[in-house]
This record gives structure tokens, sequence and C-alpha cells, in this order.
């Protein structure tokens, strides 16, 4: 799948989730007192930093958006990445990775802090903006240079809402690989989902990563979905 439909699936995923699971789901294993759900603010912020998360697992690819969100130094790290994880759709692909960034981002955010918390921050609004064509295309200064800033705005924005340990964005990174991989999952080559052993698992809806199918079908359904979702929680709250 192409980057802007991992992104939509990963912000129609924790749209969904936050809607319908209590709020000690989302936070697990932070302790959270009540069985109410997630307030618009976080909400809202997590549908933005969960699109950014579904890139997280085409960190293999050194062509991927995410190799080109922050120009040269991007692309040096996918590359060595690629190789480290044997390529494209191994390691980075399975479910072991999934919970490999979403313990990380908990000890990042239970032991660093707002610190560790406000960079992952930026980088996934970087994915974000990238990956849903708010920037220049091309892999040119004023790309990278435009998502840094527009991230880098957004930080500062989200800043002002976000707690210093925000205990839902691990959920919120590990959902939004898991929609990745799942998303791939659909594709003829599918996943190695279950990485290091070489077994393949594969739905394949889409014959050919962005065609019509994907294009004019998939992706504009995840974007309504979305929205009916953000719809539905902003306007039953009291």
């Amino acid at each position: 799948m192409l980057g802007h439909s991992h992104a939509t699936s990963g912000a129609l995923a924790w749209s969904g989730a936050a809607v319908a699971l209590p709020i000690t789901a989302l936070t697990y294993p932070a302790v959270q007192t009540g069985v109410g759900h997630l307030g618009i603010a976080d909400l809202l912020l997590g549908t933005f930093l969960t699109a950014g998360a579904a890139l997280l697992p085409d960190a293999d690819h050194p062509n991927s958006s995410i190799a080109h969100v922050l120009g040269p130094i991007s692309h040096i790290l996918c590359t060595i990445i690629s190789k480290v994880s044997g390529g494209h759709r191994h390691g980075t692909h399975s479910l072991l990775f999934v919970a490999l960034v979403t313990y990380g981002t908990w000890a990042g955010v239970h032991w660093l802090g707002k610190p560790f918390t406000l960079a992952l921050v930026f980088f996934l609004l970087a994915l974000a903006v990238r990956a849903l064509h708010l920037c220049p295309g091309g892999d040119s200064v004023k790309a990278w240079g435009t998502v840094a800033v527009l991230a880098a705005a957004g930080t500062f924005a989200m800043d002002h809402w976000l707690a210093d340990k925000p205990s839902w964005l691990p959920f919120a990174v590990g959902l939004g690989a898991l929609a990745h991989i799942l998303g791939d999952c659909l594709t003829d080559k599918g996943c190695r989902l279950f990485w290091p052993f070489d077994i393949r698992v594969r739905f394949p809806i889409i014959e050919r990563t962005g065609n019509k199918v994907e294009t004019w079908l998939i992706s504009p359904l995840f974007v309504a979905g979305t929205l009916a979702v953000l719809w539905y929680a902003i306007t039953r709250q009291p």
C-alpha cells in the first residue's frame, strides 16, 4: 500500500479504537481509574500521531516515504534498518516489530518523560505531513524542510495539550504499526507476520500497490470512516 493509504488506515484504526475501547485498554499498562473514554483533545491528537506511526514499518525501505521525510538523515537510517532487518517486508513488517515499538514507546515515555514524548511527536507528525501530501513532493531541501517546519509547529501546538507522559501514546504507536502490516497483508506479496519464521500471510484484495482499488476505493473509505467516527465522538460529548 502507498504511504497515504497507510496513514489514513492508522487514523481510522485509532479513531475507532479510541471510541470503542475503554480508557483502561488504551493506556495499559499504566493504571487509570474509571472506564470512560479519551477526551476530544487526546482523540484528535492521537489521530494525527497514529497516522504517522502507520509509516514506521516502511523504515526498511530506502525509497519509502519515511526514508525521505527528513532528507539525508532519514535516508541513511532507513538504509541501515533495511540491511539489519533483512530487507523490505521482513523484520519491520512483523508482530515482533509491533511489540518492540509499543514497548519502546512506553519505556521512553515512562523513563524519559517530556523530552522523549516531544521528539517522538515531532517525528510522527513529520511522517503524517509527508504521507498526507501536506508538503512539496520529492526529496529536495524544499520538501523535507517544509516537513520539518510543519512538524515543529505541530509539536509546539501539541505541547500545550499533551500530558508530560501521555499514557495512550504507546497504544497509538503500536496500533499504527499494526495497521500498516495488516494493510500490506491485503496485497499479493503479503507480510512475514511471524518473522523470523518465513511464513507469509496475505489476503490479496489489492493486486498491485497504488492500483485503482487502493486509490479510488480503499483509501477514500479510510478517510470517510475516520471523519465519520470523529464526528460521532465529538457530537456525542455532553
